[in-house]
């Protein structure tokens, strides 16, 4: 049976397969944390989930004729669409695949068959997302939330993708600037003026540039970690919590995201620049620690480091590094990586190193 489009709002008296959402009327195939995706089914992305259950055949598939998402975003599309279009999806999976960990985690591996065309298409759909509507998590701004000002972007997206995807060459024009800056910031995280560090045992990924990239280029190296320091010329430095650790992963176990607010105390006390150290809430989707002279929106939180602007703090750069790194050491110490933790144990986690 053919698959429609549900906006999201219906799902309360229409059953439906939720992709990359929760709603007990249906059948959920999501990567949120305690969703309840069947095991068999689980992936790191939610449109992997939805592409596996159309390989596999998923008999529960048969028992639904809409998809939804309550939100906007590659993954949720992604996964919308491939029901939508199961023929094609199976025989662009790779593709697919990738451009959903593009979009969630900005994990981009040029190394892989299919990555260049995945970004291409990613940054087609970032590009037309900003022109003819409103850019990522800037629903915020808007007088709809996001499960009603997302409908109109999946009708037009359903509508369009498909011709993009098998003729990505002709719509060059729009993805082409975004896939430029992403080429120059991998090719600088690969030259001498890049320096690497990783220490696995807290899952943190170090990296030192002149000035800020593009995610997808600064965080591609950093498959495999959660938390990113990212360290610019003039003692500028920003720590984020990757999307990773606000999913369940499937293929590798994860520490518990680690609360940063207290971290952002102990600079505090040693900065003297005269700006504040402030850090997002631990169930943030993506917290990140910064030096702040004015608060953020949503959409610079969320927008590439290069949109917004990184201040100059007192601390220099090897004496943060370490800062971070012994927080972070006595934040873990103890505990073991494991799948599917509960946003209830990851609270209690830190509850307990807030005490310490």
């Amino acid at each position: 049976m053919p698959f429609s489009y549900l906006p999201f709002p219906q799902i309360k008296t229409q059953p439906a397969v939720v992709v990359d959402s929760f709603h007990p009327n249906g059948l959920v195939l999501s990567h949120w944390r305690e969703a309840p995706t069947p095991a068999e089914l689980r992936e790191d992305t939610s449109a992997g989930m939805v592409l596996r259950a159309l390989r596999l055949q998923w008999p529960d598939l048969q028992k639904y004729s809409f998809v939804t998402a309550n939100h906007f975003d590659i993954d949720a599309f992604v996964g919308v669409w491939a029901l939508l279009n199961p023929e094609l999806a199976l025989a662009h999976e790779e593709t697919l695949r990738q451009m959903a960990v593009i979009g969630d985690f900005r994990e981009l591996d040029l190394s892989t068959a299919h990555s260049q065309k995945a970004l291409q298409l990613v940054c087609w759909i970032n590009a037309q997302e900003k022109e003819k509507f409103y850019p990522p998590f800037g629903a915020s701004e808007l007088e709809e939330n996001e499960v009603t000002a997302s409908i109109p972007k999946f009708h037009y997206f359903l509508r369009e993708f498909g011709s993009v995807l098998e003729n990505v060459e002709l719509f060059h024009k729009v993805w082409k600037p975004e896939v430029q800056e992403v080429m120059q910031g991998c090719q600088q995280m690969v030259s001498s003026s890049a320096e690497k560090i990783q220490y696995p045992e807290v899952g943190l990924f170090v990296v030192r540039t002149p000035e800020p990239l593009h995610y997808y280029a600064l965080f591609g190296p950093t498959a495999g970690y959660d938390l990113v320091l990212s360290c610019y010329a003039g003692n500028r430095y920003e720590l984020e919590c990757k999307y990773t650790t606000w999913v369940d992963l499937e293929s590798r176990p994860t520490l518990p995201r680690p609360d940063l607010r207290p971290l952002a105390h102990v600079l505090n006390d040693l900065e003297t620049s005269g700006l504040q150290w402030v850090a997002d809430g631990v169930t943030d989707t993506g917290p990140l620690l910064r030096l702040q002279s004015e608060p953020l929106t949503k959409v610079q939180r969320y927008g590439n480091p290069t949109q917004r602007t990184v201040q100059s703090s007192s601390i220099e750069p090897d004496a943060f590094v370490q800062i971070v790194v012994s927080y972070l050491q006595n934040a873990f110490s103890g505990v073991q990586p494991k799948r599917r933790w509960a946003w209830g144990e990851v609270k209690l986690f830190n509850l307990r190193n807030n005490k310490i």
